[in-house]
């Protein structure tokens, strides 16, 4: 299985076996979603970057994040799949938005928001 849409008709099988349909409205999976966000966080929250980069290279917080990571992928696509949205060309639309929003000559290696980038021309 290596497709999102598969693993949305797994996940949707899956709910409906268990009668959870009733408990996966929008708002319950959005903040199930947020809260399994706060855990995948809460596993580095205080570690330093070369202590996530040891821990990561000895295979240590890399279970961890792994189990953490899919509860929140799958979070997702099951409250994409109720939301009736596709999130891969939602990904996709999101990221043409973003690329002319941020045009590579005024973002490259800038973190400003995109609303405060500016050309060279409209500074002087």
């Amino acid at each position: 299985m290596d497709s999102l849409a598969q693993l949305r008709t797994r996940l949707r099988a899956f709910a409906s076996a268990r009668d959870w349909e009733q408990f996966h409205t929008p708002k319950n999976l959005a903040m199930a979603l947020g809260g399994e966000a706060g855990e995948l966080v809460a596993e580095m929250q205080w570690l330093g970057d070369t202590e996530i980069d040891d821990e990561l290279s000895q295979g240590k917080l890399r279970q961890r994040l792994s189990d953490e990571a899919a509860d929140v992928l799958l979070y997702l696509i099951r409250l994409t799949d109720v939301c009736d949205i596709d999130p891969v060309a939602a990904a996709q639309e999101k990221i043409d938005r973003n690329e002319s929003r941020y045009p590579q000559q005024l973002s490259r290696g800038n973190t400003a928001k995109y609303t405060q980038l500016s050309s060279p021309e409209e500074s002087t």
